[in-house]
């Protein structure tokens, strides 16, 4: 045995790994060009650079999936870790890895119940961040002045909606017009949402104190656009109250959840949004008549009670009359007083001893007390006229000012009244110029009616009506015995007598068996 032993030569051509990876990629990509492959996604991975990378398995094997970035925005379905779905797409290979992976293209749930499964943990987590807390809903207003609608523009909901709205109280609409199915569903349902709140309070467009999202009914894929994450999150963060109206009464979308109030058709929403006017003018009357009657019902009751009160003071004069009578007996004695004190002054004057120089000391002191006093009334009278003037230029002042808040007052008041008539005439106007139409329209449809079903019609088509003495005549026998009567035609009547002669015709149409001939 010889220490080193020759292998057999062999032909077989050598490979390289890059022409191997290659010549497995032409071979799979030529075989599986385009494929759709059912599974149930397992991971999902979200990168930065935007691509998609997930699993599909079955309960045997597993095949790599990833969704480029240009693509993964189109997707009308985002994979979610758990659902089962449709994915279509080719089959290739990456060599860096040496493994096989299907480049996704479109993505579709297999079926409806992977639908409700998705539906389910999609608002299992939308609700676990308080999206749909009661406490975050808020109460809608009473009478919107403006009422933004995003809906589409074409289809019977908008037209359920205004005519409901023109019935129960007409107000101002804005219409956002939005795609209600399909890939553009959602964003714009979201953009039109964000766009109402974000139009400024007093710009050109008036922003909306109501929003209505409202589409007619459909199947779960139809509807599939409202339970999108996008339109979820703009409901929920709109500082404008926010009424859904998606679908019919057994329908159930996510936006039902975050909006402020769910209607179960579009109608019904309209009807949430404003209270009836015919209702709340005669509420406003019951209460204008109940405060009316409280008014004079208060009147009446401090009227009696001060009629009541005269009854208890008594008569005015009883007060008076002990006081009159005893000024009366005072007055008799009043004289005699008055007399006997002026006597008693002159008799004490008289025994004083008076001097005529103490007379002039006294008239001496007295001027002098009243030369000082006739110096300072000047001064006195200069000081008082000036504070008098000082005092009235301030009233004066006061009252100018108290003038002018008085006719600023009246002035602003006045522009509210005129504001208000002219308010209150072009309401007025506008209800009239509304109103009519439809009320003429009426009209001249029953005065159709009218001519249509009148017995003038019925002469028309040749026929005629018999006028006796004492009414209509329907019987050949009552015509036999009427002295006479009237055939009345299209355009006029005709006075005909029972045993008046027949008119010789020039020949005599043959009569039909039991009836008469009338003349």
């Amino acid at each position: 045995m010889e220490l080193f032993e020759e292998t057999p030569a062999s032909n077989a051509h050598e490979f390289t790994v890059s022409e191997i990876s290659g010549a497995v990629k032409r071979v799979l990509e030529g075989e599986f060009g385009r494929v759709r492959v059912r599974g149930e996604i397992g991971r999902v991975s979200r990168p930065s650079s935007g691509h998609l990378y997930f699993d599909l398995k079955d309960d045997r094997a597993v095949i790599a999936a990833v969704t480029w970035k240009g693509q993964a925005a189109r997707l009308s379905t985002r994979p979610e870790e758990g659902i089962e779905v449709i994915a279509t797409g080719r089959l290739t290979t990456f060599p860096g890895q040496s493994k096989y992976q299907l480049i996704v293209e479109e993505l579709e749930p297999a079926g409806a119940g992977a639908l409700m499964m998705m539906l389910e943990k999609r608002r299992k987590a939308l609700a676990a961040e308080g999206l749909f807390d009661e406490s975050r809903k808020r109460p809608l207003p009473y009478l919107p002045r403006v009422i933004g609608v995003v809906t589409s523009p074409s289809g019977a909901v908008i037209r359920d909606i205004l005519h409901r709205l023109r019935d129960r109280f007409p107000t101002r609409v804005l219409i956002w017009p939005v795609a209600v199915q399909g890939e553009g569903c959602a964003p714009q349902v979201a953009a039109a949402i964000q766009g109402f709140n974000a139009l400024p309070q007093g710009g050109a467009i008036p922003r909306p104190e109501l929003i209505i999202v409202a589409r007619g009914g459909g199947s779960l894929e139809d509807l599939w656009g409202f339970n999108e994450e996008a339109v979820v999150r703009a409901a929920a963060a709109s500082a404008i109250p926010l009424i859904s109206a998606v679908g019919h009464e057994t329908d159930t979308t996510l936006i039902d959840f975050a909006a402020d109030r769910r209607a179960p058709t579009p109608t019904a929403a309209a009807e949430m949004a404003v209270p009836v006017r015919a209702e709340l003018a005669a509420r406003l009357a019951e209460i204008r008549a109940r405060m009316m009657r409280a008014a004079q019902g208060g009147n009446q009751r401090r009227r009696q009670r001060l009629a009541d009160l005269g009854r208890a003071l008594g008569r005015p004069q009883a007060l008076t009359d002990p006081a009159r009578q005893r000024f009366d007996l005072f007055a008799e004695r009043l004289e005699p007083a008055l007399r006997g004190f002026v006597r008693a002054r002159r008799d004490r004057l008289n025994a004083l001893p008076l001097s005529l120089s103490a007379l002039r000391t006294m008239l001496r002191s007295r001027r002098d007390a009243l030369q000082g006093q006739g110096q300072r009334l000047p001064l006195c009278l200069e000081r008082l006229g000036r504070r008098r003037t000082e005092r009235l230029a301030e009233l004066g002042s006061r009252l100018e000012r108290a003038r002018a808040r008085m006719l600023a007052d009246a002035a602003r008041q006045t522009a509210r009244d005129r504001d208000m008539l002219e308010r209150m005439a072009a309401r007025l106007a506008a209800a009239a110029a509304r109103m009519l139409p439809p009320r003429r329209e009426a009209l001249e449809r029953l005065d159709r009616l009218r001519q249509t079903l009148g017995y003038r019609e019925t002469l028309r088509r040749g026929f005629a009506v018999v006028h006796g003495p004492a009414g209509l005549l329907t019987e050949a026998a009552e015509a036999a015995q009427a002295p006479r009567f009237e055939i009345e035609f299209l355009d006029g009547r005709l006075t005909a007598r029972p045993d008046a002669p027949p008119a010789k015709p020039a020949r005599k149409p043959r009569e039909p068996r039991g009836q008469k001939s009338l003349f």
